[in-house]
């Protein structure tokens, strides 16, 4: 069986968040840190199992592990293993904000790793403060050289692009991919529901940086079929890539392949949706044809678009909810 909604787009791709629990402070998104109310229980392994097999039947290939930040579940290393283990799964994908990474990469990789995303919004150290809250820098590109090293087969640096702060940097970050084998990722800047303010006052449009790409020689690349939201490009006198999400552009969701649980259990259809629809008995009970009834049922609820142009922002009030 294959997951398909009634705009006959195919989904593939489980967006997996672990934890809600976040231990930077980036500006863009808990600038002051989780709040009281955030909840701390999120799914167990055995729930995960069941909920991984239920999508793995209904043709998933594919599962990014989100949070919050993974790496403050003190089990993450069987969460991966247990992922990798389901059948049908072919690639498990880790977003962090890489804090544990140099310490924990080796154990990743043996529990079946693939591929992995860091946030890494500056290469300045001073600048990467400011806007996470944390003098990490350092540590996290070392964590980065070391996947790289253990042959993670897919590495990924995700920057949100902010005009008071990291815009300007774009040249040290083309400098770096001249000699580093990953793909930079820029994100355009999303309102959610507490960042209005600060979206008005640092938001750049993602096209902005592909008129620039296209002008300096920079080679559209053929999208994988597992692939996120990114349009990638290529140049020949780089050794990595770049990325651009652009959530604000023309058609952006036409090629939307992913669905996402969140920590609680609960089904969003969209980063955006009005609210999640919680499957979390059937993964207690360890139902898997129960959830995967429940999934695809409430599938067929999806709209075409997530309404970003109208100011609308759903149920997600910083993206540390649902791992962007």
């Amino acid at each position: 069986m294959n997951l398909q909604d009634s705009f006959g787009r195919r989904f593939n791709y489980l967006r997996l968040s672990v934890t809600e629990l976040c231990n930077f402070r980036c500006n863009y998104c808990l600038p002051d840190g989780n709040d009281c109310n955030t909840p701390k229980r999120g799914l167990s392994v055995n729930e995960i199992q069941t909920l991984v097999r239920a999508f793995a039947g209904l043709g998933t290939t594919k599962v990014r592990i989100t949070g919050g930040e993974p790496a403050l579940r003190k089990d993450l290393c069987e969460i991966i293993e247990t992922c990798k283990k389901v059948d049908g799964i072919k690639k498990v994908a880790l977003t962090t904000n890489g804090f544990k990474l140099n310490q924990d990469i080796e154990r990743y990789k043996r529990a079946g790793l693939d591929a992995i995303n860091v946030s890494a919004d500056s290469l300045d150290p001073r600048m990467f403060a400011a806007i996470t809250g944390k003098q990490k820098l350092e540590e996290i590109l070392l964590g980065v050289e070391r996947a790289a090293q253990l042959g993670i087969s897919s590495i990924k640096l995700n920057t949100v692009m902010l005009k008071q702060f990291n815009y300007k940097e774009l040249d040290a970050f083309f400098d770096y991919l001249r000699s580093n084998k990953v793909t930079w990722r820029f994100i355009e800047l999303m309102q959610t529901g507490d960042n209005k303010s600060f979206f008005d006052k640092n938001h750049v449009a993602g096209q902005t940086i592909k008129d620039r790409l296209l002008e300096q020689g920079w080679q559209r690349i053929i999208r994988e079929t597992d692939a996120g939201p990114a349009e990638e490009f290529m140049h020949p006198e780089f050794a990595g890539n770049i990325g651009l999400i652009m959530p604000y552009s023309k058609d952006f969701c036409e090629s939307c392949n992913r669905l996402r649980i969140s920590a609680q259990g609960k089904l969003h259809l969209c980063l955006f949706a009005e609210q999640g629809i919680s499957i979390r008995s059937f993964l207690l009970a360890g139902d898997v044809s129960g959830a995967q009834q429940a999934i695809v049922s409430h599938l067929q609820q999806k709209h075409s678009q997530h309404f970003l142009h109208q100011g609308f922002t759903g149920a997600t009030k910083q993206l540390a909810m649902l791992g962007g």
